[in-house]
């Protein structure tokens, strides 16, 4: 009998999080979920963890075990052009986006067996957008370091890569914090679907993935054309 694999989803009380975790629970994974709000997937072990307090993101990494992948999907987004920037807001970002995933993925890493797998949750902006400078910074720090750390553990069979949706019908669409950039249709006609972002994630995760490392994958619906 195959051993149940386990992995660590962050955001998971909503959007791409949320349909993560319920794809892999789907697939037969364990799933352990950080959010700061109680998620409605069933199935899962939740853990509430505000993914900005990296004290609490440390600790909860400390008690982890027998971690075969790792996904973390908790985000934010505020917008401003320049000159209206407020660097409060790149603070929080980059302590969710970038300072959360090392504090986590760090503090596991000697947990992670053998052949396991790393995806974070990037963005296609993450090559440059009017009026989310701050939000773009966040996001293209994911690429070197996701780069790296598949150096790193190559050896160990262990892959690591980022997912780069481009807009994608969650909550984050409508947030009033983003009004400078209101999001638009992209040219395959629809915003893309959480699920679809889950899909290409369990993709990586799953066997058919073991020799995807080091990549930036962009699923965005033609919108970097």
């Amino acid at each position: 009998m195959a051993l149940v694999k386990h992995a660590v989803v962050t955001g998971v009380s909503s959007g791409i999080g949320a349909a993560v975790a319920t794809t892999l629970v789907d697939e037969g994974w364990r799933v352990t979920g950080l959010s700061r709000r109680e998620p409605e997937v069933v199935g899962l072990d939740w853990i509430e963890a505000d993914l900005a307090d990296l004290d609490r993101v440390s600790a909860v990494a400390a008690e982890l075990a027998d971690v075969d992948a790792v996904v973390h999907a908790a985000g934010l987004q505020r917008s401003a052009p320049l000159g209206s920037l407020d660097v409060a807001d790149l603070e929080a970002m980059w302590r969710v986006h970038v300072a959360a995933a090392e504090v986590l993925v760090n503090g596991v890493v000697d947990r992670i067996a053998d052949g396991g797998r790393i995806v974070l949750i990037g963005s296609r902006t993450m090559t440059g957008n009017a009026g989310k400078s701050q939000y773009v910074a966040t996001k293209s720090a994911l690429t070197g370091m996701s780069r790296s750390w598949a150096m790193e553990l190559v050896s160990r069979g262990i892959t690591v890569n980022v997912v780069a949706p481009g807009p994608t019908d969650t909550a984050m669409l409508g947030d009033p914090s983003r009004a400078h950039t209101p999001p638009r249709t992209p040219p395959l006609g629809s915003f893309i679907e959480p699920a679809e972002v889950a899909g290409l994630t369990a993709f990586l995760l799953g066997p058919l993935g073991r020799n995807i490392t080091g990549q930036t994958i962009v699923q965005c619906a033609g919108a970097s054309l």
